[in-house]
């Protein structure tokens, strides 16, 4: 009797242990991430990064949620529309998940006479497990060619 009570708190033990460890599915992220800036969700995407996220396209280089949050989402998400991507490269293990591909993005007027455009480039998307477990974007990476005028 003993011994089917050992076992059964040894599988208990196992399985509640199971599933701590697991891989994120890193393609459902970046689809919320997409969705949420496709649909100009400007407090959803807020709510995805991590306090100390990493912003970068060429020069550019924002540290924080804050200034992320601000100079990146609040002031691209009204300037472009229908992000896709391309991925590449991805990876995810119980602490880190990240994407990796081309993106394109079409970019409207800047102005009443100015042209649609598309841009396109290369991009990386880093999210990281918090203590609370919760997955938050920590770096994102674009690297975007020369945009280009849409025919329409």
């Amino acid at each position: 009797m003993k011994s089917y009570i050992y076992s059964f708190v040894l599988v208990i033990v196992f399985v509640s242990c199971a599933g701590k460890d697991e891989a994120v599915n890193v393609q459902a992220l970046n689809q919320q991430f997409i969705s949420a800036w496709n649909s100009k969700d400007v407090s959803g995407l807020e709510a995805m990064l991590a306090e100390d996220v990493h912003f970068l396209q060429g020069e550019v280089h924002y540290r924080g949620k804050a200034e992320v949050a601000q100079k990146w989402v609040r002031e691209t998400t009204g300037t472009i529309a229908d992000l896709k991507t391309n991925v590449v490269s991805s990876g995810a293990d119980s602490q880190t998940a990240y994407e990796g591909g081309t993106y394109s993005v079409d970019v409207l007027p800047a102005g009443p006479d100015q042209p649609y455009g598309i841009g396109e480039g290369n991009f990386i998307l880093l999210w990281k497990k918090e203590t609370d477990g919760a997955w938050k974007l920590s770096y994102a990476q674009l690297e975007g060619l020369p945009v280009q005028v849409k025919n329409r």
